[in-house]
């Protein structure tokens, strides 16, 4: 009896051993599916620079090799970037740079802008980081051919004086030969505002083959404007984005666009990653 009390007793002992090995080891695989994979995010704030012009020198060091430099228009003031738009000018009177990013389907950018206090917003124009696809159609050019395409951000002034941010994006089914902004704004009531910080989002995952099941996001201060599905190529070989573009001017095209006083835009906290 004794024996088979001890037998018994050294099962139940085993038992309770393995059991409790047996929920170590899953409490363990349970954390280890919970642990995000982590994915470089490259982030530029200026925090470290004093105040004056930053040249193309200081860019190609914080962006890499960045393109179409301008230094007499970009200084830092309060650690931030403060691109200056000339009077009476377009697109040459401000800064259209872009960088050569690792190649890949999905990225996401995010960044701080602000109107200066005495800004003239005229009719609008780009202002700031956004993304290029294959060819990486702009200007006017639309993506028609299925071989490239782009996506940045705008204010814009309409026929009632209303001024607001947008979508400008560049993709094979674009319905003018200009940007498309989804027929989207922020904000949706009163205007944009001078000497304010508005925090900008933008996503973009690249299509297959000729399907519509690439993607597009963009938010300002968390507001989601636009998070649908689009086809912004239709060859594979175009199809990665492979630019970051910085762009800050006046236009459009025509003189309607220009404005007859200096102003500047203010940028800051800038981010961006490859989204898995």
């Amino acid at each position: 009896m004794k024996n088979k009390t001890t037998f018994l007793v050294l099962l139940l002992s085993l038992s309770i051993f393995f059991n409790c090995g047996s929920d170590n080891d899953s409490k363990i695989t349970e954390d280890a599916t919970e642990i995000p994979n982590t994915v470089n995010t490259t982030s530029i704030d200026w925090d470290n620079l004093s105040d004056g012009s930053y040249t193309e020198t200081q860019a190609k060091k914080d962006f890499g090799n960045i393109s179409s430099w301008n230094d007499s228009r970009a200084d830092i003031v309060d650690e931030t970037l403060r691109i200056k738009l000339v009077a009476n000018s377009l697109s040459n009177g401000g800064i259209i740079a872009k960088w050569d990013i690792e190649n890949a389907s999905s990225y996401e950018i995010s960044y701080d802008v602000l109107f200066d206090s005495n800004f003239d917003w005229s009719k609008g124009g780009k202002c700031g980081f956004g993304f290029q696809l294959g060819d990486g159609n702009t200007g006017g050019d639309p993506a028609w051919d299925g071989n490239g395409g782009s996506m940045r951000i705008m204010w814009y002034t309409n026929s009632q004086g209303k001024t607001y941010l947008q979508p400008y994006a560049y993709y094979k089914d674009q319905p003018t030969e200009f940007g498309d902004n989804f027929g989207k704004s922020y904000p949706t009531t009163g205007n944009l505002q001078k000497n304010q910080w508005y925090t900008i989002k933008i996503s973009v995952k690249s299509n297959t083959d000729d399907n519509i099941n690439g993607t597009v996001f963009m938010s300002v201060n968390d507001v989601v404007l636009v998070s649908q599905d689009v086809r912004w190529t239709t060859d594979n070989i175009k199809s990665l984005i492979n630019k970051i573009t910085f762009t800050t001017f006046r236009g459009g095209s025509t003189d309607e666009w220009k404005s007859s006083e200096e102003s500047y835009i203010y940028y800051d906290n800038l981010s961006y990653k490859i989204l898995e």
